[in-house]
């Protein structure tokens, strides 16, 4: 089944959510970053104007910029809330790190209902994705990834040209190129990686060129 992607860049910190939804209308948001009414009205339309049936809210990661909007998208959809639970620490640090940023009338996340394995399968509806463990920039971090549609949702792990940040609690160096190498490298070169921050990339470019290529 054909999973279609549509990004969303919010907050100061120009962060991506994703809401993937198919032809069938099944949907899932991963990593919603909106806080802004304008912001929250951005996802909320499409999902109207679409018509989709939201079925989970997944996070990659818990960083306060890619939890933002949960507590919005949860108070609007009865759904299960994703997230692997070595992230919980840093999902229940959100709070203080809006006070550390400056971040005006953050709303607190709800806390999660289901917790994500390495390797398993998630299927909602007509979407079906792939839990791949890749910590580094995150202790609990994920990526979700579609064999079928040659894309994967990678969160922080990998950007176009560059990776997650590792001088947050939980971030390691080590271990990231770890991720990356053995997790993220070992997918199909055609895979699209949509990440957290940025453009688009495919896997084969970023194992000719990135910069985690020089560590």
């Amino acid at each position: 089944m054909k999973i279609h992607l549509q990004s969303f860049t919010c907050g100061p910190f120009q962060e991506n959510g994703y809401i993937l939804f198919t032809d069938s209308k099944d949907a899932v948001i991963i990593d919603p970053g909106c806080s802004t009414q304008e912001e929250k009205s951005m996802f909320k339309d499409f999902i109207v104007s679409n018509e989709l049936k939201i079925h989970a809210l997944l996070s990659t990661h818990c960083h306060i910029d890619h939890v933002m909007g949960n507590a919005f998208i949860l108070e609007n959809y009865a759904i299960d809330y994703y997230i692997h639970e070595l992230d919980l620490p840093v999902l229940h640090a959100a709070e203080r790190s809006a006070q550390v940023y400056g971040i005006p009338g953050f709303q607190v996340s709800p806390l999660p209902t289901k917790f994500l394995n390495d390797q398993q399968v998630l299927t909602f509806g007509d979407i079906t994705l792939k839990v791949l463990f890749g910590p580094g920039h995150a202790p609990g971090h994920v990526a979700f990834y579609s064999e079928e549609n040659d894309f994967v949702v990678s969160g922080d792990i990998l950007f176009k040209g560059s990776f997650g940040r590792v001088d947050l609690p939980g971030g390691d160096i080590e271990t990231l190129k770890h991720t990356i190498h053995q997790v993220m490298f070992q997918l199909p070169e055609q895979t699209r990686v949509h990440s957290g921050h940025g453009p688009v990339t495919t896997i084969g470019e970023e194992k000719k060129t990135n910069y985690i290529l020089q560590f």
